[in-house]
């Protein structure tokens, strides 16, 4: 897939165009890439995606993102997009007028046009469906797409993961939810009761769940692992930062520097403070029976 960050950066060709922030690329941003490459199909010209970095709603209300740039541009690709225009999404990209946008939406020349029904843009939100028929001849505005009955938003998927409740993020983004990020230096204080982790850095404001969790593990070369999460706080050893630390099972090796993608199964427990290590050491293999358990056919 070819990403810009410019609609003036790609060829002066026809295409059809999705437009919207495609946080985590659910379930419902999935039925609309399909509604777009059927489009692109019947055209015979490029589908694009035109997004947003960040995704809106973290620059507007301060919301934490499902997912990375890099994390979304992969999806995108997967679920068979040919080009995704990347925006900057700043202040003063937010500020401008609608007829700004507009502008660049007519530069990628789109036979149609599809977006979300309650699709807005511009300054104040001035802008809406009306105003893309006047870019392109076709505009599709897909009403919400719901699961069960309920709307499939990036605003609930957030909310499930801060309750932990990864089952049911899972179901709305069409996949168990995952967080890419590099394995960097601890404090080794697992290493010293015979459970060794892996520390996990992530951009700072990505989404993550609290608690403990049967995880799949992927390596930067596709190795696979089965193992524990731990996102919290650790109160037991008076932590103050968030931490995000993995547990594989029947490893031994060195992970310093590699990126990980962790795939998030089941919600184990909630985080916990005990009365001591012997306590903490205890629970661990309890949690390490229980998501063997769990993920005991997963490949």
């Amino acid at each position: 897939m070819k990403t810009y960050v410019s609609p003036a950066q790609r060829p002066d060709t026809e295409t059809v165009v999705a437009v919207g922030s495609f946080d985590g690329v659910h379930l419902g941003h999935q039925a609309l890439v399909a509604q777009l490459k059927a489009k692109a199909r019947q055209h015979r010209v490029p589908c694009v995606v035109y997004t947003f970095d960040p995704p809106t709603r973290v620059l507007t209300q301060g919301v934490e993102f499902l997912s990375t740039l890099p994390e979304k541009l992969e999806l995108l690709a997967r679920y068979g997009v040919d080009e995704t225009i990347a925006m900057s999404f700043t202040p003063d990209f937010a500020a401008r007028p609608k007829e700004a946008f507009l502008g660049d939406l007519r530069t990628l020349r789109p036979r149609t046009l599809v977006v979300g029904e309650d699709f807005h843009f511009g300054r104040g939100r001035a802008g809406g469906v009306a105003d893309l028929k006047t870019v392109a001849d076709e505009v599709v505005a897909l009403p919400m797409h719901q699961l069960g009955g309920e709307d499939i938003k990036s605003t609930r998927i957030r909310e499930l993961l801060q309750v932990g409740d990864v089952d049911g993020a899972g179901r709305l983004l069409g996949r168990h939810y995952d967080a890419q990020g590099v394995v960097t230096h601890g404090d080794r204080l697992g290493r010293t009761i015979g459970w060794p982790t892996a520390n996990i850095s992530v951009p700072d404001g990505k989404a993550l769940p609290l608690g403990v969790f049967a995880v799949v593990v992927v390596g930067d070369r596709g190795e696979r692992w089965h193992g524990m999460a731990n996102v919290g706080f650790r109160p037991t050893v008076a932590g103050k930062t968030r931490r995000f630390e993995v547990h594989l099972f029947d490893f031994e090796g060195n992970l310093y520097g590699q990126e990980l993608q962790v795939k998030f199964f089941t919600h184990l427990r909630g985080e916990q403070k005990f009365g001591g290590l012997d306590e903490l050491r205890a629970q661990l293999a309890r949690d390490a029976e229980a998501a063997r358990a769990v993920l005991r056919d997963v490949r």
